[in-house]
């Protein structure tokens, strides 16, 4: 009798055990795995059709678009809803011509009778239109579109190579839509559909779908109006001298901001894809080459903030000729003592590696460093290389007397517009930013990038010294970099070209340079203009004569769009002094 009965006890525990365990799965199947299994269910049955999300916009500093979407479709065929052999031929047909297909690949693309097969990406609205006009007309079906967008840029060649453009994945190849691409991208979605004989839409898995994400909006640092002021100026003197290149940069010197940037030759940015690779490269931050004498400002600098001199000292420059490790190095113009606040006017070559001497090579090349020099600025755009500075100079023992007048050392243009606003900024590197802020789709500013020291390089004392000597470089041998009404200061350079196996030099080819800020007792900007390989003959092709009178009509040109309020008794003096040169 117990045996009986705990038997019956036994099976109904066993039972009510097996009921438990199903009736688990089967909560655990209709709620906890609902979504992965009516997924799957929904992959069998339907047509998961992607999302796209749109990329985030670029804009300049004031909200001016830079780069943008424009709506146009993907093109996909269902095979599926093809009924017969006939209709395939007439749909691929039609979708060929409409598309500019090749109609046999069309045909071969629906004869697989896969439910979603990409014909063709980013077609326009009216060819969409068109194709689905004439589908309808002839009662054929099988072919249907999704949203999505294409890149532009409604300024063509003007930035590109800042902005940089995209792959044909969308995906960021160059400049800020590279650098910023994890913002600008955007994630896309998706969502199954089904639909019923006639090709119409029936079921919208609702839970089986994901919403696209759009990219958020990238603002740069650059003001379009100045960038068109640098950008015309540089057609024009390339047009005028046709150098292998040349590079604008505006930067403002006290948070780094690059307010305007430009390299020539440039390209079309919706058309970057059939440009020579060499074409699409930013020169201002790729290209290195040795400076001339704009970097006399380093060796300068520093023997006046290590006290090893003043400004009023007097250095003896060797009559035009200094005999130094069985080399001899020249002056363009002959000088006997020159003060140090003179070597810069006069760019003594003598001068300046006398006083690198008297610093001596490892301070030398710690001010060197400090400048920003051999290392990359920091710019938000990828790809910039750091330069070459020896440590500290290498076994090339005419080194130091050598870089202190631009040569023996590889500079880029970032590097050096961001070595004068040291100077213009008392004696602060600044770190260059491109990028200002953030935006997320709802237009709320999720980041902003405020401006970043990198370090003290001077004092104040130290760079206004260098300011008065820069200001007399324009007042008395750069005088085609002044602007009327304004103080300029700012520094030539004139740069034989290293031939390309790095044995000696070119003749007749050079980099030349002007490297200015203004107003020079309150700067707002600093100018750096770089000219390479003018075809212009030797005598004619300096920094003085070729990038100063450059520097001179941009400056100008952005004066007056910052609204910046020339001084009209300096005006009337510096007429004063154009007409005496004049006479004279």
């Amino acid at each position: 009798m117990r045996t009986a009965r705990s038997k019956a006890i036994f099976v109904c525990i066993a039972l009510v055990a097996a009921f438990s365990v199903c009736s688990g799965r089967l909560i655990h199947l209709q709620y906890v795995e609902h979504e992965q299994f009516a997924a799957l269910a929904a992959e069998k049955h339907v047509v998961k059709i992607p999302v796209f999300a749109k990329r985030g916009r670029i804009i300049d500093a004031n909200g001016e678009v830079l780069a943008d979407n424009v709506a146009v479709k993907t093109v996909y065929a269902d095979a599926s809803h093809i009924s017969t052999p006939e209709a395939m031929r007439k749909v691929a047909g039609i979708a060929a011509r409409q598309l500019q297909l090749d109609e046999s690949a069309v045909f071969s693309k629906l004869q697989t009778g896969r439910r979603y097969i990409v014909l063709k990406k980013e077609v326009d609205q009216i060819t969409a239109h068109n194709l689905e006009a004439e589908l309808g007309q002839k009662k054929l079906r099988g072919i249907y579109f999704i949203e999505d967008f294409h890149r532009v840029y409604p300024n063509n060649a003007m930035l590109a190579h800042v902005i940089g453009y995209l792959d044909h994945e969308h995906r960021g190849l160059a400049g800020i839509e590279k650098s910023m691409d994890a913002y600008l991208q955007g994630h896309d979605g998706y969502r199954y559909t089904e639909r019923d004989r006639t090709g119409r839409e029936i079921v919208l898995y609702r839970g089986q779908e994901r919403p696209a994400q759009n990219g958020y909006t990238v603002q740069t640092t650059v003001q379009l109006a100045l960038q068109g002021i640098i950008e015309r100026e540089l057609a024009e003197a390339c047009a005028k001298y046709k150098p292998r290149g040349a590079t604008i940069i505006l930067m403002e010197p006290h948070t780094g901001a690059i307010m305007a940037m430009a390299s020539w030759p440039t390209f079309d940015a919706n058309n970057a894809n059939n440009v020579p690779p060499e074409v699409t490269k930013n020169h201002a931050i790729f290209d290195m080459y040795e400076p001339g004498s704009t970097f006399k400002i380093v060796v300068t600098s520093g023997a006046l903030e290590d006290k090893m001199v003043n400004d009023k000292t007097l250095i003896y420059c060797e009559g035009g000729r200094f005999s130094y490790n069985n080399r001899v190095l020249r002056d363009h113009k002959a000088a006997g003592n020159l003060t140090v606040h003179d070597i810069i006017v006069n760019s003594s070559n003598i001068g300046s590696a006398k006083l690198a001497l008297q610093m001596g090579e490892q301070r030398f090349y710690e001010y060197t460093r400090a400048f920003g020099f051999g290392e990359p600025t920091g710019i938000d755009l990828p790809g910039e290389i750091r330069g070459r500075v020896n440590t500290p100079f290498g076994s090339d023992k005419l080194a130091i007397t050598r870089v202190p007048m631009g040569q023996a050392v590889s500079v880029t243009a970032i590097q050096m517009a961001s070595a004068l606003s040291v100077i213009a900024n008392g004696g602060h590197l600044m770190m260059p930013q491109i990028v200002s802020s953030i935006y997320s789709p709802d237009g709320q500013r999720i980041a902003h990038y405020d401006p970043v020291e990198v370090r003290r390089v001077i004092s104040s004392g130290t760079a206004q010294k260098i300011t008065a000597a820069l200001i007399d470089v324009t007042r008395k041998a750069a005088t085609a970099a002044q602007v009327p009404g304004f103080l300029v200061a700012g520094k030539t350079g004139t740069a034989q070209k290293v031939r390309p196996d790095g044995k000696g030099y070119m003749d007749d080819h050079y980099i030349v340079s002007f490297n200015g800020f203004m107003p020079a007792d309150d700067p707002k900007f600093v100018c750096y203009v770089m000219v390479d390989d003018a075809k212009l003959p030797g005598h004619m092709n300096y920094g003085a004569t070729v990038a100063a009178p450059i520097f001179s009509k941009v400056a100008e040109k952005v004066a007056r769009q910052l609204d910046l309020r020339p001084d009209p008794v300096l005006m009337a003096e510096q007429l004063k002094n154009a007409s005496k040169q004049e006479r004279d």
